[in-house]
């Protein structure tokens, strides 16, 4: 009987491990060059102490319920008015995680006769939501905003009579690059057409303050960004900035918005802390740059490989295997680092996605860059 119910998923399971892509969990330790908690706020004893004082003052674990029910709470709120003023938008909303974020975005802001032009690169939870939405979707080359414009240019020489959807990553989290924003915005500009922008991986490190690289475009009507409060942050959550029109209408359409249960009212306090944080130590930001620099300079003196400029460095392998031997090997060596394969990234592209954090200093990146320079040569 078990064989019979569970052979297909089996096989599936046997076949990626034929290619290499199984995964698998695998816990945290050593040196960290793998997470996303790029300032080191998640185990700060600022974001400590601010849940500590929220469980004092009676903010609650629990939201006991969707937003639309009693799962509203007054931290919710707070933070919405707050990071609404801090990343200069009309309105905030504050969802479960950015892949429902993006999910719901895409799954519900795009009508029927519109089009969605999204970045071959973009994040899966797009995908997820494009997947689910009622609008046609069409993928261009990577950070080529003539490709979108001749996209969305052909789709109305053929009958396309809505509104398009251009959807970018500010700071693309496998290759680390960024995207001509203002190019983007353009395009969007001249067709009458919506930008969504994922601040995903750009939040908290780039832009005046910590607020991102698209800080010159949050504000404008045709323009949507995605915080999540996940990774330089250091807590969990995303927000969405937009006008207060299309964030009422993600309340009153958004599946993902109405039938969730609402996020911690602990998790809203020390994401404003959070925020806080981001505007009263500059010199935290300051710190992580100087890291980053660091980084990409060491990157191509020990290795000859150029650094992307920012704090996630790919260091391509190519075959699935041997990316998964080199990442086994430097966690043995202390040093958390993770190989990433397809289908997260183009096959024949498998690498070790290097991020930098200030839960690490010079001296670990520039130790662990020469086991690495020893590591890939006996591979």
């Amino acid at each position: 009987m078990t064989a019979r119910l569970l052979g297909d998923y089996d096989r599936t399971l046997a076949g990626l491990d034929r290619k290499g892509r199984r995964r698998a969990l695998v816990a945290a330790g050593g040196a960290d060059f793998t997470s996303n908690d790029y300032l080191a706020l998640a185990g700060s004893p600022q974001l400590m102490a601010a849940v500590a004082a929220a469980v004092a003052r009676g903010v609650p674990v629990g939201s006991g319920g969707s937003r639309l029910l009693r799962g509203n709470h007054p931290e919710h709120e707070a933070l919405e008015a707050e990071a609404a003023a801090f990343f200069g938008v009309e309105r905030a909303l504050f969802f479960n995680s950015g892949y429902a974020a993006n999910s719901a975005l895409f799954s519900t802001l795009p009508q029927r006769d519109d089009l969605i032009v999204h970045d071959a690169l973009v994040h899966a939870s797009v995908h997820e939501g494009m997947a689910a939405s009622k609008a046609p979707a069409i993928a261009v080359r990577h950070n080529d905003a003539g490709a979108v414009a001749d996209a969305i240019r052909n789709w109305r020489a053929t009958g396309g009579t809505g509104r398009p959807w251009i959807a970018v990553e500010s700071l693309y989290s496998m290759d680390g690059d960024r995207a001509p924003l203002a190019e983007f915005a353009a395009v969007a500009e001249r067709f009458d057409g919506f930008l969504v922008v994922d601040e995903a991986h750009a939040t908290g490190v780039f832009g005046p303050g910590g607020r991102g690289l698209s800080t010159q475009l949050e504000g404008r009507e045709n323009v949507v960004v995605l915080h999540t409060c996940g990774k330089a942050l250091g807590v969990s959550g995303a927000l969405v900035g937009a006008s207060a029109v299309l964030c009422d209408y993600l309340v009153n359409r958004a599946r993902n918005f109405i039938y969730s249960t609402a996020p911690s009212p602990l998790i809203a306090a020390a994401v404003r802390e959070a925020l806080a944080m981001l505007s009263n130590e500059p010199a935290r930001r300051l710190r992580f740059e100087r890291l980053s620099d660091f980084a990409n300079r060491a990157l191509a003196e020990t290795l000859g490989i150029e650094g992307s400029g920012s704090q996630i460095l790919p260091v391509i392998v190519g075959e699935n295997a041997r990316a998964v031997r080199i990442a086994a090997r430097m966690r043995q060596q202390g040093y958390d680092i993770r190989a990433i394969r397809p289908p997260t990234v183009p096959e024949g592209t498998a690498r070790l996605r290097i991020a930098i954090t200030l839960n690490v200093d010079e001296a670990t990146i520039g130790h662990m860059l020469q086991r690495l320079k020893i590591a890939m040569a006996e591979e």
